[in-house]
């Protein structure tokens, strides 16, 4: 279950001002990932943030984003992922069904997801927000309609990038508060480590 909790926090996430406010606080670390974790007012699911070095360039990174079908490998308990409209090689819609242990239903959303490039900066931010109206729901899955996810990519010196991942939602429906953020702290460490073996896998191929 800590796992499919951490997929609705990952793919559904909800950055607002409040990230600037109150202290993150460092909740696991494990493999040069590290996790973090801050309360924002008026939820009651708490900010998470974490980050970690890559052996990718920024394009790998960004490549393997923009793969729909890949995040079924290496996002955690994501069910199914499709494309649902391509506007251009940097911006796309796609819809996911993330699996919940029974007896919680399972969640499904749709993602405007898109490549921003700052002119001035080698950051490269991916927003990815929730949105509604593009597909009807579903009996028997909660469809979540509003949130957002922001990837942070920026390139190191050695050929590596660094990679920050903020996020915060809530996912609806019957899963208590705590639930969600005691295990959306573990979760993003295995998320980051399949996400390396896809880019290894991808670097070997490229060879």
């Amino acid at each position: 279950m800590r796992y499919a909790v951490f997929t609705l926090m990952a793919l559904f996430p909800w950055v607002t001002q409040a990230f600037a406010q109150a202290e993150w606080r460092c909740v696991a670390t494990r493999d040069g990932i590290r996790v973090y974790a801050k309360t924002v007012p008026d939820s009651r699911i708490k900010a998470m943030k974490a980050e970690c070095t890559l052996d990718a360039g920024s394009e790998q990174v960004i490549s393997l984003l923009l793969d729909v079908k890949a995040a079924e490998r290496w996002v955690c308990h994501t069910k199914s992922c499709r494309l649902v409209k391509r506007i251009s090689d940097t911006e796309l819609f796609y819809h996911t069904e993330v699996s919940l242990p029974w007896p919680l239903d399972n969640r499904d959303f749709v993602t405007h997801l898109k490549v921003v490039r700052h002119e001035n900066d080698h950051l490269i931010t991916i927003e990815a927000p929730a949105v509604p109206g593009i597909l009807p729901p579903r009996n028997g899955i909660v469809r979540i309609s509003s949130s957002i996810n922001r990837w942070q990519i920026r390139p190191l010196p050695n050929g590596k990038v660094w990679v920050e991942y903020m996020l915060q939602v809530d996912p609806g429906g019957h899963i208590p508060a705590h639930i969600v953020n005691m295990f959306a702290s573990r979760a993003p460490i295995e998320t980051f480590q399949n996400m390396r073996k896809i880019l290894a896998e991808r670097k070997r191929a490229a060879y």
